[in-house]
């Protein structure tokens, strides 16, 4: 019998530099911070170049903890690993503030329009995962 054992590593540490450091780093400090971009606009999550012109951006701006639905779909049998056990939401949610929408969990159900505030984790190490949930805001649009 051959055997070619592999081992797949890989052996460096990778930092997350300027601009998604300091994301990460307001996330646990409960802010969230986007980025100004060379028309203005202001983008969350930030990035480190412009969409449009590829200029790097320096300019962090703190944005809000609520926000808008943008777009979502509704999770009913969430997968093993999953951010949260039951039912739940996936929306795109653009913040106070911000230009452009991001990514997230809903903990509960919501459609386009809708307010969601954020429900921050009770500990956090400057993760994504530091925003626990977002949460219907009661009263809506």
């Amino acid at each position: 019998m051959l055997e070619a054992p592999l081992v797949i590593e890989y052996p460096f540490n990778r930092t997350t530099g300027p601009v998604i450091g300091a994301f990460l780093t307001g996330l646990r400090e409960q802010r969230v911070l986007g980025i100004r971009g060379v028309d203005g606009r202001v983008v969350c999550p930030p990035v480190e170049y412009d969409p449009q012109t590829s200029e790097p951006l320096t300019e962090m701006v703190e944005v809000g903890a609520e926000g808008t639905v943008t777009s979502w779909s509704r999770v009913t049998t969430p997968r093993d690993g999953q951010p949260l056990g039951g039912a739940h939401t996936l929306a795109l949610i653009r913040l106070d503030g911000a230009d452009t929408s991001m990514l997230h969990v809903v903990d509960g159900e919501v459609v386009t329009g809708d307010r969601v505030r954020i429900r921050w984790a009770d500990e956090r190490e400057g993760l994504i995962t530091d925003i626990a949930a977002f949460e219907p805001v009661e009263g809506g649009v």
